[in-house]
């Protein structure tokens, strides 16, 4: 082995053009097979359970750490030590997984991936617990000696690691590949469903997976230790952001699938990363940097195979706020409640540095607002538009290095011309910060387009190493000086925000501002739409609203939110650097937000309150400060997942519940609405259909996954008012079909809406020509009412612009307006009036799919495509389906694709029918004539006479147009 390295440092050292050293490379290479293993443990636990475990460094540390206390302070016998550190580690592993991740295992994967957030800082907390933890100076070897080999010398730390790994690796092949053990594991890894049809127990498969990653964790740790301030030229990440970050991008590049290649992986990022810093020793963040965009590039390259897959599933923190009872509906304290809290809270912040007059106070006051602030842009970013964000207190460190930089003055250079800006007062200073982090966080965001869930988290984790390390300490931010100071600025002769309390209230007007905008966004067409979009991306799309848009929306409020509180915390601080920006600070963010509560504006208020003040006053306990932050994400996360808001809200609606018993409902029940004659705009009525131009066709379209056909050169057209079915087995290409028409997925061939070829188009932008969708499963958005639904569907007739609507203009007031009576109405025409307040998730099935249709009404759509639009309804409400669906048609003057399995249904609204087998059209048609096709007989229908005469469509046209003429009536 040592060979091969020597003949690879051999080639690598004639090619490379700059200064290189063997024994750095050598060294570099070591470390990095400790960076390998643990990627290794990575990649098993992300196979096993689709989750990328942020505890994994942690728990290796803790195993690390008892062995070297149990050595060095106990003088217990390496051995024996040894194997205490490798069971703690297995042992974490393993609690990890039967506590936490089997508790959550019905939760998105996002929620598990914070969730573990959670479990490394209790594993951090058992740490501190060990006894003289911190006091251990070096780490023990089990032997220790200097050898030389063609010029490298070699440590008795680096041959353990290059005895120890391939041992290590080939058990855990042989493991795998050889025992019925591992064959269970591999199987519940590729395939759960089938592996439990086998009789595997996949919980038990997970939890030994998780138990031999806290294994490997542990084994990393005691190899990487002795590797740490022995005199190499390599400063070896902590076992922390650092390691972990390393560990990530090599189980990344290894597509988070193969093993071999994560520890490859590994080996080459330790040799180039020693490489680097051997010859740009003054730009150690270069490697960050590296990593950053290795790992940016592999989640790319990982989507664009898997599709995007894992980040698919909604994350919804947000607590459910009950309606008030209607017969407290009249009481002017229940009216005025919000009203009344606000006033009360912001009288106490008020009143409290008055009578609390310690300036140190003040400051942690201070702080905490700020802190609120950076939450808050965490609540709209992932709380409502459900981007999991790592990495948002990066955004507050460049606003405050850029604050600074404004104000003491800009020098840079570009070639051989120097430039210099002018020097900018504070408060200008703040908002120009804030802007350049809008624009900054937009550039970030982009990945987010085609990255989700943890993939995303992982990648802006990425970003907050990077930009403590290498982007906040460039020159023309710190000047050239590891220290960066701002005094405190002067505004006339009698405001001085050199007093700890001015600057209080300048940051608590700061706060205020921004809960301001925050909920107006939140009550907006732009809140809904986030908030569509993260529970349902598909669904919003077909909505026309653009996901593209609204991430980089929210992305870019966000940035300005963290910059504007980062260029107040410049202020606050004074004197500052980096390093106040670290990861760990982004993580404690998150922990604000979601201990507070994601999805709630009070909520990161609570959170900052939990995770700032409390620890303030037990300043000498470290053990408060982590159940105050990460430990307390994973309580909530398990027992409380809406936060402490959630506490305030079943607080709130017990007092209502108690109210609503002393006073008897006395309410008088209201006549129903009259229906409107329409429910469509007069637009709808006036435009026009090209004479001769099909509403809906398809020419030559084919839809492949991997190398199966689902669809294959598919040729359809429906005409103007025409009702065209698409039957079928399950599995022919019905709905992949319908998802290539509604740009869902790649394809080949056109599509073209009335004459317009959209095969380029967005789903979002198809929508907006009039193309409307149903889906199979009715899912809508789970998080929103009833009425906020049709509200998202209606901003297809205008949409709410960002910039009115945080400035609260007149315009964006009668939008709102028009949306919420534009809304009613429709609740009234479909009798939805009772489900109104009620979430989606609430539902029935048949009433969410009434809540589909008026929302293609919303849409104004000209071509409906409905999915099984009968599917998990009792037969009796599909029975009035059938009348609804003409009714709706009518009221559009649209054309419909409808697929169905439901064949009296179909073949009653019908006026042609294509038949798809494989992907294939075998027969087209009235519904006669495809009722009798033979094919159609063979492939579908069967031969049972019976089930044949069932589908006849002659009664059931009658029943229909029966009960069309009665919902006239």
């Amino acid at each position: 082995m040592l060979a091969t390295i020597h003949t690879v440092l051999g080639t690598v050292d004639a090619v490379l053009a700059f200064t290189f050293n063997r024994q750095i490379v050598f060294n570099g290479l070591v470390t990095g097979i400790t960076y390998g293993v643990m990627a290794v443990g990575l990649v098993l636990i992300f196979r096993i359970s689709r989750v990328i475990n942020i505890a994994h460094a942690e728990v290796g540390a803790f195993g690390g750490a008892l062995l070297g206390l149990l050595v060095a302070k106990y003088g217990v016998p390496y051995p024996i030590a040894l194997i205490a550190g490798l069971a703690a580690g297995a042992a974490f592993g393993g609690i990890i997984e039967l506590t936490v991740v089997r508790r959550l295992a019905n939760a998105p994967k996002v929620i598990l991936f914070v969730a573990t957030m959670g479990a490394a800082q209790v594993v951090f907390l058992a740490g501190f617990w060990l006894p003289n933890y911190t006091a251990i100076a070096s780490f023990p070897t089990p032997f220790d000696g200097r050898w030389e080999l063609f010029d490298i010398r070699i440590r008795s730390a680096q041959l353990l690691v290059l005895i120890v790994v391939p041992v290590l690796v080939a058990v855990l092949a042989l493991f795998l590949e050889r025992t019925k053990y591992g064959t269970a594991i591999r199987a519940s890894a590729e395939n759960p469903d089938a592996a439990r049809l086998s009789a595997i127990s996949t919980k038990a498969m997970s939890t030994a997976v998780w138990t031999i990653a806290g294994l490997l964790s542990a084994i990393t740790a005691v190899l990487v230790a002795p590797l740490k301030g022995q005199g190499t030229v390599i400063e070896a990440a902590t076992l922390g952001p650092g390691l972990l970050l390393r560990a990530l991008a090599a189980a990344l590049i290894a597509r988070m699938h193969s093993l071999p290649m994560a520890l490859l992986a590994g080996t080459v990022i330790g040799g180039v990363e020693a490489t680097l810093l051997f010859n740009y020793f003054e730009e150690p963040g270069l490697i960050d940097a590296g990593l950053f965009a290795a790992m940016l590039i592999s989640v790319l390259s990982y989507y664009r195979r898997q599709r995007g897959g894992e980040g698919a599933q909604s994350m919804s923190f947000a607590p459910r706020v009950r309606p008030v009872p209607r017969q407290l509906q009249q009481l002017w304290w229940v009216r005025y409640l919000p009203q009344i809290t606000v006033t009360v809270a912001l009288a106490v912040a008020i009143v409290l540095p008055l009578i609390v007059t310690r300036p140190s106070r003040h400051f942690l006051y201070s702080l905490m607002l700020l802190l609120a602030i950076v939450g808050m842009s965490l609540t709209l970013l992932t709380g409502w538009a459900g981007q999991l964000s790592l990495g948002q207190f990066a955004f507050a460190g460049l606003g405050a290095m850029l604050t600074t930089a404004m104000v003491r003055g800009v020098n840079f250079s570009i070639g051989d011309r120097e430039f210099e800006l002018p020097v900018i007062p504070f408060e200008g200073a703040v908002f120009l910060a804030a802007f350049a982090c809008l624009v900054t966080a937009v550039v970030v965001g982009l990945p987010a387009l085609r990255v989700r869930g943890l993939f995303l988290a992982v990648i802006t984790l990425a970003f907050a190493v990077m930009a403590q390390n290498w982007l906040l300490e460039r020159d023309v931010l710190t000047g050239g000086d590891l220290v960066v100071r701002l005094p405190r600025a002067r505004w006339g002769d009698t405001f001085d925000l050199k007093s700890q309390r001015t600057y209080y209230y300048v940051c608590l007007g700061a706060l205020c501002l921004c809960a301001i905008l925050v909920s107006r966004i939140r009550r907006s067409g732009v809140g809904r739409s986030l908030i569509a979009v993260r529970d349902n991306e598909q669904s919003a799309a077909a909505f026309t609203v653009s996901p593209t848009r609204m991430k980089l929306v929210a992305f870019a409020i966000s940035g300005a939110l963290a910059g504007l509180a980062g260029g107040l915390i410049a202020g606050l601080r004074v004197q500052f650097g980096p390093t106040a920006f670290s990861p760990d600070e982004s993580l404690r963010v998150v922990a604000i937000a979601v201990i507070g509560g994601l999805s709630s504006i009070w909520g990161v208020i609570l959170g900052a309150l939990w995770v700032v003040g409390i620890p303030s006053f037990f300043a000498e306990s470290e053990q408060v400060r982590l159940l105050t932050s990460g430990a307390g994400v994973l309580i909530l996360l398990m027992y409380l997942p809406g936060g402490l808001i959630q506490v305030a809200y079943s607080l709130r609606d017990a007092i209502f519940a108690a109210a609503a018993k002393r006073i008897p409902d006395t309410a008088v029940e209201r006549e129903p609405a009259p229906i409107p004659a329409r429910a469509v705009s007069a637009a709808v009525a006036d435009r026009k259909t090209p004479a001769g131009v099909p509403a809906l066709a398809t020419t030559g379209v084919s839809v492949q996954f991997g190398g199966v056909h689902a669809v294959e050169n598919v040729d359809i057209n429906v005409q103007p008012g025409e009702v065209v079915g698409l039957i079928g087995t399950n599995g022919a290409g019905k709905t992949t079909l319908m998802n290539a028409v509604g740009g869902f997925v790649p394809s080949v061939g056109q599509v073209e809406i009335f004459g317009t070829n959209v095969t380029r188009f967005s789903p979002s932008r198809r929508a907006g020509l009039g193309l409307g969708r149903t889906f199979q499963q009715a899912e809508l958005f789970p998080d929103l009412s009833v009425r906020e639904t049709i509200q998202v569907a209606l901003e297809a007739r205008g949409r709410s612009q960002v910039i009115p609507t945080l400035l609260g203009l007149p315009s964006a007031r009668r939008r709102e307006r028009t949306r919420q009576a534009e809304g009613d109405e429709l609740i009234s025409f479909f009798g939805l009036g009772r489900y109104a307040s009620s979430f989606i998730s609430e539902l029935s099935t048949g009433t969410r799919r009434i809540v589909e249709l008026s929302c293609l009404i919303a849409l104004e759509a000209r071509v409906l495509c409905l999915d099984e639009p009968t599917a998990g309804v009792a037969q009796r409400e599909t029975e009035a389906f059938a009348p609804l669906v003409l009714r709706i048609r009518e009221e559009l003057g649209a054309s419909l694709l409808v697929i169905e399995h439901d064949m009296p249904f179909i073949m009653g609204i019908s006026d042609r029918v294509y038949c798809l087998e494989a992907g294939a059209i075998i027969a087209e048609g009235t519904p006669d004539e495809v009722r009798n096709d033979p094919l159609v007989i063979a492939s579908y229908l069967g031969t049972d006479e019976r089930a044949i005469a069932r589908s006849g469509a002659a009664a059931q046209r009658a029943n229909i147009d029966s009960g069309k003429d009665e919902l006239h009536d």
